[in-house]
């Protein structure tokens, strides 16, 4: 294993989190001591995978307010909302249109697409300039023949959220099924799924300070009932909507990564909209020419988009790549750099869409090294615009 000294500051916590050690210390029975298949029941090592599966299952579910049934494993967030756009869709197949918006990541868009080659028509609604769905939008697009509605909770490039309830509540009236992406909301609150009308969900567990490759679904059992149409075949596990031997450490994983984002959400996230108001506060005292993106109030904590007048975002990374890891709001290609499509939806082909870059803390950032890295930014800033005057 090799090791770093004087490693930069991590600030892409909405690309990944690092597994927490207490998620990690919970997993590690699970790889060499209770290694049984889950679906052995019918030995003592089988069970004891079981029963590490059942805990977990309860524990996802209370956080989001969800049955113990009503959650299904995943290897990933991404195949979570696969399965729940493709099989909702083929499962109602009378209801031939859908609604998303333009600021969806792309394992929700990319179905989407799917469904669109197979004769379904898609409706994509904008967003204001905050990055915010307005409700009469949608209320406005929905038809009788709307059969799935898909609004991420959280954008992961500039931290608005949006009024799930409200937009879920439009939906379940109209005799649709509400869809929401919330990879980025559970680190750092609960969710209930009935009071918001959230009839599917999909789940990450390395953005909740969890393992990589595992995610699960939430699909709604009661009324309405969101009916999904298999879309992997296999040994049926997981309701027969997700085949394969289960992954017991990762779900545990997922498990205790979300136990500890129930007790301690709140309390970290005051800490770290506390940390990105200093933060912003200390650039942009210093600097003219600085766009704050997303909603300045619904937004997740620990999360600041920033475009800065006359500074491209990829010099910026390059030039403060041994101080920090951070993102810039544009997509690389093997051939191009492309504008993210989150910010051309928010602000269309301008400069503060091109110049977007992200700034994400979390957990184990100290505000000392927050501040040192506003202090490098300024500094980066000055000289980046002196070479270009």
């Amino acid at each position: 294993m090799t090791a770093y000294s004087a490693d930069p500051i991590y600030l892409d916590h909405n690309a990944t989190t690092p597994t927490d050690p207490r998620v990690l210390a919970a997993m590690l029975p699970y790889f060499t001591e209770v290694f049984g298949n889950p679906s052995s029941v019918e030995h003592v090592h089988g069970h004891r995978a079981q029963a590490a599966v059942a805990t977990a299952r309860a524990q996802v579910a209370k956080h989001l307010g969800a049955r113990e049934n009503e959650i299904i494993f995943t290897g990933s967030c991404t195949e979570a909302s696969n399965i729940a756009i493709l099989g909702a869709s083929r499962a109602r197949p009378e209801r031939r249109h859908l609604i998303t918006t333009a600021i969806e990541h792309p394992a929700v868009l990319e179905p989407f697409r799917q469904l669109e080659r197979e004769g379904y028509e898609l409706t994509i609604l904008p967003v204001d300039d905050t990055g915010r769905v307005n409700p009469a939008t949608l209320e406005r697009a929905m038809r009788d023949d709307t059969g799935l509605v898909s609004v991420m909770a959280a954008n992961n490039e500039v931290g608005t959220t949006q009024d799930i309830a409200k937009l879920g509540e439009i939906a379940e009236r109209r005799g649709a099924l509400f869809h929401t992406d919330v990879a980025q909301l559970l680190a750092h609150r609960k969710v209930d799924v009935v009071s918001e009308h959230i009839h599917l969900a999909s789940i990450s567990g390395h953005k909740a300070y969890g393992p990589k490759g595992i995610g699960a679904l939430y699909a709604r059992s009661r009324m309405p009932r969101a009916r999904i149409e298999q879309t992997v075949w296999g040994g049926g596990q997981e309701r027969g909507l997700r085949s394969g031997t289960l992954a017991v450490p990762l779900i545990v994983g997922l498990g205790e990564a979300l136990e500890i984002a129930s007790r301690e959400g709140d309390r970290e996230g005051q800490r770290l909209r506390d940390l990105c108001d200093a933060f912003v506060e200390r650039v942009t005292g210093a600097l003219e020419g600085v766009f704050y993106n997303g909603h300045p109030e619904y937004r997740i904590p620990g999360n600041v988009s920033l475009s800065i007048a006359g500074v491209e975002p990829l010099a910026l990374m390059h030039r403060l790549n041994g101080v920090a890891s951070f993102s810039a709001s544009s997509a690389c290609a093997t051939d191009k750099v492309r504008t993210s499509h989150v910010l051309l939806a928010m602000f269309g082909d301008t400069q503060r869409a091109r110049g977007a870059f992200r700034i994400s803390p979390g957990r184990s950032t100290a505000k000392s090294d927050l501040l040192r890295f506003a202090d490098g930014l300024i500094e980066a800033v000055g000289e980046l615009r002196r070479f270009a005057a």
